[in-house]
């Protein structure tokens, strides 16, 4: 019970991180320079692409990880 929790934790770790590096990554872009009339969903969006590729790219890292694992089971 207790690895459940500590892998609940490492998997809302990676996620909050991948996220933070998505946003710092998308801010360089400037999307707000091209929405210029809509400056508020232009900050939306960078938000709503941060989690989502973030999300995304943690979770690949997360399942890629927990397979290579699960290769040990294989090869016993």
């Amino acid at each position: 019970m207790k690895s459940i929790g500590t892998q609940s934790l490492i998997n809302l770790i990676s996620h909050l991180a991948f996220i933070l590096i998505a946003f710092w990554s998308i801010q360089g872009l400037h999307i707000e320079r091209r929405m210029q009339l809509y400056p508020s969903q232009a900050k939306v969006l960078i938000v709503m692409l941060s989690v989502t590729i973030g999300y995304t790219c943690s979770s690949f890292f997360l399942n890629f990880i927990d397979n290579v694992q699960n290769l040990t089971f294989l090869l016993k």
